[in-house]
């Protein structure tokens, strides 16, 4: 980072809150202070309810009390890596959205993390308004950020999404999905029977692609199909050379 970004920018951005109103809860997990305390400004800034811990045992204490909202989690902790505290916390049953952050740069340690079940990443250093408008991307993801529409169910064969309550269900089935396996599956049923590339779902899932590695969508596609493809005959289908569909069974 550079002085420059160093402290909040004002912003025209509306604040955003949980869907009962209450403050948008964040934990912070880096083993820097001048970092967390940096981050913990920013956030408090935007009006959210902030928690910090400095290793991984902290921040899995820390995530398991405070539920929060979104965790921004450093990959080189003292003691045990963000790595290891996102799969321990997925194991859990625990899908907060995680942004990860970390002074490594390269694509494999991007996909590493998003691999275990991260939702987005950051490398230092880094633009601190684009790390709060990651978050502020990750959170309207979520259940917390509902907008309102007159056709919020989207509908393809048995598979049944609902844009407000962000449930998803198969054959009646309930679905249990990330924040990001979300946002994928809602625009692979926004285009049914459509072939979209990996280079289109890099560009509308997560806005930027991961130095040209389109691996992330395969990850991903991978998880969905556990989730989706396990309920009844394969809905989300590969189109060699060209990228992936999802149509109705049968």
């Amino acid at each position: 980072m550079t002085e420059s970004r160093h402290a909040p920018a004002a912003t025209a951005q509306p604040r955003i809150t949980r869907a009962d109103g209450s403050p948008i809860r964040a934990v912070v997990v880096d083993d820097e202070d001048s970092l967390t305390d940096l981050l913990s400004m920013a956030l408090r800034y935007e009006g959210w309810d902030v928690r910090l811990a400095s290793d991984g045992q902290h921040a899995l204490s820390t995530i398991r009390e405070f539920r929060p909202d979104v965790v921004v989690l450093d990959i080189m902790l003292p003691d045990i890596d963000g790595l290891a505290v996102l799969s321990r916390l997925r194991a859990d049953g625990i899908q907060v959205p995680i942004l990860f952050l970390t002074a490594k740069d390269s694509v494999d340690d991007r996909v590493a993390g998003l691999t275990v079940g991260g939702d987005d990443y950051v490398t230092k250093p880094f633009s601190l308004e684009e790390l709060v408008a990651r978050l502020r991307a990750l959170i309207r993801r979520s259940a917390l950020a509902v907008t309102a529409s007159d056709d919020s169910v989207l509908e393809v064969g048995d598979l049944v999404l609902d844009e407000d309550s962000y449930e998803v269900s198969r054959g009646g089935v309930s679905v249990e999905l990330t924040a990001t396996e979300f946002e994928l599956l809602r625009f692979l049923m926004r285009n049914p029977r459509r072939v979209l590339s990996k280079a289109q779902i890099l560009d509308r899932v997560w806005s930027y692609d991961f130095g040209g590695r389109s691996s992330v969508v395969e990850i991903y596609i991978s998880y969905l199909r556990k989730k989706i493809d396990t309920l009844g005959p394969p809905m989300i289908h590969t189109v060699r050379g060209f990228g992936y569909v999802l149509k109705p069974a049968g």
